[in-house]
């Protein structure tokens, strides 16, 4: 049955699809084989293979498609899809997340500069191609600077340098790793949050505000909404967020921006075109009652209408990823007293899928999967990548008890590696 509306979603975990049918949606996913879940395969009139990193091979697939019958957009809540699908967009002539927005966001140094063109978020960086250039920049600052990829994500590559010797240490490892250049900036103190968006016809309206737990490699492995620390920026927040998402082009969809609040006020940290990572639009859901996922589909295309204002929190909700130690594990147990449903993977199942059966949780006021079996290797938790080893999920009357229902969820399960 041809339905009134089509779609293309290309990478990520698809899961905002989940229901497109229902909404008289076509669906095309572009995925990279492997790396979805079969289930979603039920929601899609067709999955296409091709690497979605690629624009210009995520584009000789879909071109036939949108010449048989035209798209109405195509969307992604992928980060590396980001790029590849603003140069779609812009190829096929479909509103949206075009490539120049999509790279403002993709390279921090952009964003810093559209930021600084706007007079916002004041934070002091520059891009740094050496040792040299990165030791001279933290004299300059006399004070301890952050070095990243300039087009990092999931916490990768990231270096807190206190000195020059920590400068020459990161600018190896970077190298090392094949990068050739590193945005260094200002150490920015204070807790970190983030503002969950989404915006139509050019207007955005700020919905979820979270909070993250964070290890020493700036790796968030636990966040729970709504955020305490923020309620008392939250109007700063919010009009910071439209500011920002005006400076950089972002006019439709899902935005995740994440802020410091220093003892200056709140700074920009970075922007994302797409749903935040963490279980964050399900947490927002929960908390909030607003759909993000939903609305990826229903409001670019008419079905509905972004609300006028931002919810009011209705109670709130809390991610926590399990972090055992390094290395190989030597025994899984589960007490018979957790507080939740815990569904396990079996060896190799679902590998590589970031999330694995969320979809599965979202009806649980508590659950939890669990994704390691003896024999499989934990690594060091030094980027997000490595929060693999499966997470609670739970609503509660408040951020508070939803954490504290994940903590004893995860103080049921027991992953012993040697």
């Amino acid at each position: 049955m041809t339905r009134t509306h089509r779609v293309a979603w290309v990478g990520g975990r698809p899961a905002p699809i989940a229901g497109a049918k229902e909404l008289d949606i076509d669906v095309v996913l572009v995925h990279e084989e492997g790396m979805y879940e079969p289930s979603i395969a039920a929601h899609c009139e067709r999955i296409v293979h091709a690497p979605i990193s690629d624009g210009p091979a995520v584009l000789a697939a879909l071109a036939p498609l949108h010449e048989q019958r035209p798209f109405d957009r195509v969307l992604t809540t992928s980060e590396p899809a980001g790029v590849c699908v603003g140069h779609v967009v812009d190829a096929l002539g479909l509103p949206g997340v075009g490539e120049r927005t999509a790279r403002t966001l993709k390279d921090k140094a952009l964003t810093r500069a559209a930021l600084d063109r706007h007079g916002l978020s004041p934070v002091r960086h520059r891009v740094v191609r050496g040792a040299d250039e990165a030791a001279a920049f933290h004299r300059e600052l006399a004070g301890p600077i952050v070095m990243k990829p300039v087009d990092g994500a999931a916490s990768r590559h990231i270096h807190l340098v206190r000195d020059v010797d920590a400068a020459a240490r990161a600018w190896r490892e970077m190298t090392d790793s094949g990068l050739s250049a590193a945005l260094a900036e200002e150490y920015l103190e204070g807790p970190v949050v983030s503002v969950e968006s989404f915006s139509h016809h050019g207007r955005h309206l700020p919905i979820g505000c979270s909070e993250y737990q964070v290890n020493s490699k700036h790796v968030e492995w636990a966040v729970s909404t709504p955020s305490r620390v923020a309620a008392a920026h939250l109007d700063e927040l919010r009009d910071l967020t439209v500011r920002l998402l005006d400076a950089v082009g972002l006019t439709e969809g899902p935005s995740h921006s994440e802020f410091v609040l220093t003892p200056a006020g709140p700074r920009v940290l970075e922007s994302h075109a797409r749903l935040g990572g963490h279980a964050l639009p399900e947490l927002v859901r929960r908390a909030y009652g607003a759909d993000l996922a939903r609305m990826m589909l229903t409001v670019p295309l008419g079905i509905e209408e972004l609300p006028a204002g931002p919810p009011a929190p209705r109670g709130g909700a809390a991610i926590r990823f399990f972090v055992p130690p390094p290395g190989v594990v030597r025994e899984v147990t589960v007490d018979g007293d957790v507080p939740a449903v815990v569904k396990r993977l079996a060896p190799g199942e679902l590998e590589g899928v970031y999330l694995p059966l969320l979809a599965e949780l979202t009806a649980l006021e508590t659950g939890a999967v669990l994704a390691r079996n003896p024999g499989d290797v934990v690594p060091a938790l030094d980027t997000l990548a490595a929060c693999s080893s499966g997470y609670a999920l739970s609503s509660g009357l408040d951020a508070a008890d939803a954490e504290a229902r994940c903590l004893a969820v995860e103080q049921g399960i027991h992953i012993r590696v040697d």
